[in-house]
């Protein structure tokens, strides 16, 4: 253990941050590629948990921030970088008549379903098991259940959780639309809001899934939720609603759209977004909602340029063609070596699933040989690909060259297998 290790671990909980293993301290990047304090260089396949899409250090990202930095960095008011990237925002996403900035994800999706109670004057909201929506008391349940429950019970992923939260909250199956619509119905009248991931985790939504959430909502009238802190211009310059051609009433954004600053947003429906305007619905409906740092500049112009990026000919082409030459491969050599592996998620964001049979949902994933995963993910650490213990997030920096070497390196882990 080196010594920034030994430091780690005598003033962090565990060794770290709560999100990567204490046995990596990252130094540096630039473009696709990452270096450790002990000057290892990775492909790097995490990205910072997906939000330099664009790669690391990207030149005009850069410039803007440099740019920036010398006029202020933060100044709890309006500015001009900040009101831009919010009409961007509100041009490319269907669902978006107006956006609240906030500073992560997980503020992000708990002020959205604070803003569907405030909006229909009810207090449960529907989730799907395994869905990711962030770190608050409502967002972690039935995110990873060790012993699910019947549907839908849901149970709380931490401690200090208080109990009478899981009876705010039903749970369905995703990609089950019978089961999720038979729900809806039944507790309609209970129903704040519907939350989902519209790509669960690593999972596309089943023909029709999304299709049946956005009917059986708008009957009810019942605001649908589109998590996208992940997949919003990463699937598509207008997100995966775009990409899956379902348009909820209220979305979240976060990761690509501050170019590797903090930034999040909720984006919806004007009269849902009423509530954050005490002058339009009074006291009784005002949601109240403050951030030090919400849509300060460094992340807003970081934001800007990221999305001028993306909005170049051939973007999110490129990225695809990368992901797709890299599932290709994958399912080729998992299929010629007999391995029970298959390759599951969109070209920009998958992983390989050491189980056989369809995977759906998330009780589909538990049939998944966790051991071997994390073989095959410790010889692709030794070969130099970083990814986290799920998923590989494809960027426009990924090169043929960077390609070709994680090919290798996945034809050698697999040999090992």
């Amino acid at each position: 253990m080196n010594e920034l290790t030994q430091i780690a671990h005598r003033v962090l909980p565990a060794g770290h941050f709560g999100n990567l293993a204490s046995d990596l301290a990252m130094v540096r990047g630039e473009g696709a590629h990452v270096w450790d304090s002990e000057g290892r260089e990775y492909i790097d396949y995490l990205l910072g948990s997906g939000p330099m899409f664009v790669g690391h250090a990207h030149p005009d990202v850069t410039a803007a921030v440099m740019a920036q930095v010398p006029l202020g960095t933060t100044f709890f008011a309006n500015n001009p970088a900040g009101i831009q990237l919010a009409a961007r925002i509100v041009d490319a996403m269907a669902c978006a008549d107006q956006i609240r900035f906030v500073s992560s994800g997980s503020e992000a999706d708990m002020y959205a379903m604070r803003l569907a109670r405030a909006f229909r004057g009810r207090e449960k909201i529907l989730k799907f098991e395994g869905g990711y929506h962030g770190m608050s008391d409502h967002g972690l349940m039935s995110l990873s259940p060790k012993r699910p429950a019947n549907f839908p019970t849901a149970i709380p992923d931490s401690a200090g959780i208080p109990a009478r939260v899981r009876d705010d909250m039903l749970v369905a199956p995703y990609n089950d639309a019978a089961h999720a619509v038979a729900l809806i119905e039944a507790h309609h009248d209970e129903l704040g809001g519907v939350i989902v991931e519209p790509f669960q985790r690593l999972l596309p939504p089943a023909p029709g899934f999304l299709e049946a959430l956005r009917e059986v909502t708008a009957r009810f009238g019942i605001p649908l939720i589109f998590d996208e802190v992940v997949t919003g211009f990463r699937f598509a310059y207008g997100g995966a609603q775009e990409y899956y051609g379902v348009t909820p009433d209220i979305c979240t954004l976060g990761k690509i759209i501050g170019g590797g600053f903090p930034l999040a947003a909720i984006a919806g429906r004007a009269d849902i977004m009423a509530h954050f305007d005490r002058g339009r619905v009074g006291d009784d409906g005002f949601l109240m909602q403050v951030g030090t740092l919400s849509g300060n500049p460094i992340a807003s112009v970081a934001g800007l340029a990221t999305l001028d990026i993306l909005a170049r000919p051939g973007a999110y082409e490129g990225a695809f063609a990368t992901g797709r030459s890299l599932m290709e491969g994958l399912t080729r050599m998992l299929r010629d070596a007999g391995l029970p592996g298959q390759v599951v998620g969109e070209p920009v964001l998958f992983d390989v699933v050491f189980a056989e049979g369809e995977i759906r949902n998330y009780r589909d994933m538990q049939r998944a040989d966790a051991k071997l995963a994390g073989h095959f993910n410790r010889h692709l650490r030794e070969a130099g690909i970083l990814k986290g213990d799920s998923k590989y997030y494809i960027s426009l920096a990924h090169t043929p060259e960077d390609v070709a070497a994680t090919l290798d390196a996945f034809a050698g882990a697999i040999r090992t297998l």
